[in-house]
């Protein structure tokens, strides 16, 4: 936002810190939950996403404005669905700043390669970074004494691809607060379904049923409503930078409040692979008027 007074400035910053350790905190409270064994994972998506419903639905009621319908509807939620599904059963193997990395890594990844598909072309430079956030990634999974599990690396993977596509889907939405509430109600009997085939292994205490109704309402609902309150008043390269915190967060989240532990080869693939990322948005923010879709949580 160009010619900003320093009190939007302020609020910029306010909103964009308080999205990015919403996001950090999503890991954090999914991994906490699973970790101790809380809930399962089927359960823990559908409270889930059923608190996200709720909290969004009457966001959307208490704003008073008329809803929009035009959106990336059935598509968005299936993406938001695997999103929820994935990134839940791959916390149950994965310390919560190895998942975090994953997820942007390959959400980050995916929307250069959809920029690639549009058109957009890349300096050496970016290529070179791209490289090196892939082989950041490539390396933290690579099968050795501290690589994580790697069913559960595949699928936070997948989570951040569906993570991806579903950002760039809701550009098309003209109302961005009632289309992420219209796509988690869409999304809510895909996750039951999950829930349904899991019975078995159900498994909801109290602990854990108030972790997933706290990931759903405030750090998903509420948070990605102040991330779209942020997105206004930052320009698509600063959004997209500022994401590099949220391994981090999540990162030093994980040892304080986890006790898990940060190994070397976590802390050299995040190198690679959030120092490439920071490279290629450095030189896409560089080139006039790009155009860039910068959401992960």
């Amino acid at each position: 936002m160009a010619g900003g007074s320093e009190s939007v400035d302020l609020r910029a910053v306010s909103f964009t810190s308080v999205a990015m350790l919403a996001f950090a905190a999503n890991s954090l409270l999914c991994r906490l939950a699973l970790g101790r064994g809380l809930t399962d994972p089927a359960s823990f998506a559908t409270v889930r996403v059923a608190a996200g419903v709720v909290a969004l639905g009457l966001i959307v009621q208490l704003r008073g404005q008329p809803r929009r319908h035009r959106g990336a509807g059935w598509r968005a939620a299936a993406m938001l669905f695997t999103y929820m599904a994935c990134f839940s059963f791959a916390y149950l193997s994965l310390a919560a700043g190895t998942g975090a990395l994953i997820l942007f890594g390959a959400v980050q990844l995916t929307m250069f390669v959809f920029a690639l598909r549009a058109g957009e072309r890349f300096a050496a430079l970016s290529w070179a970074g791209l490289a090196l956030a892939a082989l950041g990634l490539v390396y933290l999974v690579l099968p050795g004494v501290s690589a994580p599990d790697p069913l559960g690396a595949a699928l936070m993977a997948v989570a951040g691809v569906a993570w991806g596509v579903y950002s760039l889907l809701g550009k098309a939405a003209e109302d961005p607060l009632a289309a992420t509430a219209r796509n988690f109600l869409y999304a809510l009997p895909l996750v039951l379904a999950v829930s349904l085939l899991h019975w078995r292994e159900l498994e909801l205490s109290p602990a854990g049923l108030a972790l997933a109704a706290l990931s759903g309402a405030v750090t998903s609902g509420c948070g990605y409503v102040v991330w779209y309150a942020a997105l206004p008043r930052l320009t698509a390269g600063r959004a997209a930078v500022v994401q590099l915190s949220v391994p981090v967060i999540a990162a030093f989240g994980g040892v304080a409040l986890l006790s898990e532990a940060v190994t070397g080869r976590l802390l050299l693939a995040s190198a690679a692979t959030l120092g490439g990322v920071a490279i290629v948005l450095a030189q896409r923010a560089a080139r006039p008027a790009p155009r860039e879709a910068a959401e992960a949580g």
